[in-house]
């Protein structure tokens, strides 16, 4: 591992020093569960009522309306399917967007084949959302306005507050998909106009296997998961008592370290794409120059294919990917690269780097050095260059 260069952080980032010593008690000292009634279960029934308190804090939300799940994906599907259920009556409307991740859009499709209706808005080329676009899509019928904070490919942070005050200046209810954006960036739920808020502990240097779904207090969602109690009777199933104390402190961290964490990420993240852009020909950065996450990086390569690059990133030792994590080993174009408007030769052709707290100026300088070997040598061996070059005379 001391000579990795591990850039996928959107992916997923390890679980904080810290984070993992305030867990490990709970495996084999304090394994109670927080359902009995004896005092030994009951010190860990505490513990999980003071993690409920970090996360609102962090979010500006009360504790009862933070109910934790098994990650990002669990929380979407939650928001969605009750929300229909609770205030879709006969079917009715939900807005979304064309770059979700697929735990929104496949759960979209699901609601429509059971006779709910979805309307897929476009975005611009950044990415970002049409306000006028989005209240114009607005029927009576509509129930739910579900759109990322940020995406996860492409960074982009998209304007949360004046679409939730679009949602509720028509009454409608306003999910957002926090799973890149909680713990990287400041939020807040009531003056962001959230009424739900899905996140996932791995992003943000918390363990893999818990989540959180932030419900505003008065909605009407009824059980997930039946069978028991837990989570006040909206999601049965024994807590996961590790990842609880895990996803709480790696919150109070992130909370902690916020503001020097954006800082110096942002400046990475400006000083990779400026050296990439400016050393590499035939490039192009993908997402809002200015709006996206502090630690993103998505660029195009024109003459070459993503799969490729990443291949030989590998093997010099360097992690990186093409898109979401989720997508891994399929052959299609990103749909959020080729909703921005990229064509498809292009959009094979990129690379998401994505960073963390404990990368170094020193290995942006040799990720961009690896790349540019690698896209020279992949374009040397690349017909579309060849021609291209043909073509325009280059030398």
């Amino acid at each position: 591992m001391s000579d990795l260069i591990y850039l996928d952080h959107a992916a997923t980032t390890a679980v904080h020093p810290d984070v993992l010593k305030e867990m490990l008690p709970y495996f084999t000292d304090r394994f109670g569960n927080p359902s009995s009634v004896y005092g030994f279960a009951a010190n860990n029934k505490n513990k999980l009522t003071e993690a409920r308190e970090t996360i609102a804090g962090a979010l500006g939300a009360k504790p009862e309306e933070i109910y934790f799940t098994a990650g990002g994906s669990e929380s979407d599907n939650w928001a969605l399917k009750c929300t229909a259920e609770a205030y879709g009556v006969h079917g009715g409307h939900i807005i979304t967007t064309k770059i979700e991740h697929h735990a929104i859009l496949h759960t979209c499709k699901y609601l429509q084949n059971r006779g709910y209706d979805v309307t897929y808005l476009d975005v611009d080329e950044n990415g970002l959302v049409d306000l006028n676009t989005l209240e114009a899509a607005i029927r009576p019928d509509t129930f739910l306005i579900s759109i990322m904070f940020a995406n996860n490919e492409i960074g982009t942070i998209e304007p949360i507050k004046e679409i939730g005050e679009i949602a509720h200046r028509h009454g409608i209810l306003f999910h957002t998909d926090a799973v890149q954006a909680f713990g990287q960036i400041p939020i807040h739920v009531d003056g962001m106009n959230i009424d739900m808020l899905s996140a996932s502990g791995h992003k943000f240097n918390g363990p893999k296997g818990i989540g959180f779904l932030y419900i505003k207090k008065g909605l009407k969602l009824k059980s997930f998961i039946h069978g028991g109690q837990q989570e006040r009777g909206r999601r049965a199933g024994t807590e996961n008592v590790p990842g609880i104390v895990g996803i709480a402190k790696a919150c109070e961290i992130a909370m902690a370290e916020m503001e020097e964490r954006m800082k110096k990420e942002t400046e990475l993240r400006d000083y990779l794409i400026e050296r990439i852009l400016k050393e590499i020909p035939y490039t192009r950065l993908n997402g809002h120059s200015k709006k996206r996450l502090p630690n993103n990086v998505n660029i195009s390569f024109q003459f070459v294919e993503g799969e490729s690059i990443l291949i030989m990133l590998d093997m010099a030792g360097i992690c990186a990917s093409s898109g979401s994590a989720c997508t891994s080993g399929s052959v299609d174009p990103s749909h959020v690269l080729l909703a921005i408007g990229l064509p498809q030769e292009i959009a094979h052709g990129s690379l998401r780097l994505t960073i963390g707290y404990e990368n170094t100026k020193e290995e942006m300088d040799t990720v961009v050095d690896n790349l540019k070997r690698i896209i020279t040598n992949l374009r040397n061996m690349s017909p579309l260059y060849e021609d291209y070059v043909k073509k325009n005379h280059i030398q």
